[in-house]
């Protein structure tokens, strides 16, 4: 069954005419991961970004299909509602909001009965031991402070945390070193099972060298060009995107 069904999408900004994805097409099943490398303004962001309807874009033509349900018009909180989670390229700050209140809501807005807090507490403080997320973080303003290695390790948490039935990452491992990658790329792992499915948009092969990957695809001026296993990831290290463009 397809968890994610991505049919001859055309997409623009909201208010240009300039086409920013030409047709692409994407199918994600259940327990798969897939990798979209490509370079720079290739579409590859901005295609996480239309998946969770960003007011920022249109979209011109096809449809998206979440588990046979079409969401293109539905709203960013419907989609993730749905089981739906991505993670930033630049995680907000957000002054006044400590980290440990934002969880907690985002929990309890997933839950149809009240959260048992100290069930909760145990749940968080497990989660952060595994990811290497000091105590102290916890109680600190969300992502205020925090350097980028810590900000991808806090989105990590969210999507253990969550659960969702598909989790988009978007260059989660932009700017990490090798210490916080390898962390990184353990959370993934930790969230991977046989009922979910991982996208990841990367322009980097080191979080993948931990990661059991199905798919690589390589997008292109606004259409997957090419489709392979992990090696094409490899090739790609070596030679750049030259003979795809």
């Amino acid at each position: 069954m397809s968890l994610l069904k991505i049919n001859n999408l055309c997409t623009s900004l909201k208010d240009e005419d300039k086409k920013i994805l030409k047709g692409l097409n994407l199918e994600i099943k259940k327990g798969e991961v897939h990798v979209i490398m490509g370079p720079n303004g290739a579409g590859k962001s901005s295609l996480a970004n239309i998946i969770l309807n960003n007011p920022k874009y249109k979209i011109v033509d096809g449809n998206i299909f979440f588990e046979d349900k079409d969401i293109s018009t539905l709203s960013t909180d419907e989609i993730a509602r749905l089981g739906i989670f991505m993670s930033f390229q630049t995680p907000e700050e957000i002054p006044g909001l400590k980290m440990s209140s934002f969880l907690k809501n985002i929990k309890q807005n997933q839950c149809d009965e009240k959260i048992n807090l100290f069930k909760f507490s145990n749940e968080i403080d497990n989660l952060r031991k595994e990811l290497d997320i000091k105590e102290e973080f916890i109680n600190r303003e969300l992502n205020v402070g925090f350097s980028g290695g810590e900000k991808k390790k806090n989105e990590i948490l969210q999507l253990l945390l969550l659960n969702p039935k598909l989790a988009i990452l978007d260059e989660t491992d932009s700017g990490l070193d090798i210490d916080a990658i390898n962390t990184v790329s353990k959370g993934i792992n930790l969230f991977k099972n046989d009922s979910n499915a991982v996208l990841i948009i990367t322009h980097s092969t080191s979080i993948l060298k931990h990661i059991k990957v199905d798919y690589v695809h390589i997008l292109v001026d606004g259409k997957i060009v090419c489709t392979g296993d992990k090696s094409l990831a490899d090739e790609i290290a070596k030679t750049g995107y030259t003979k795809y463009i």
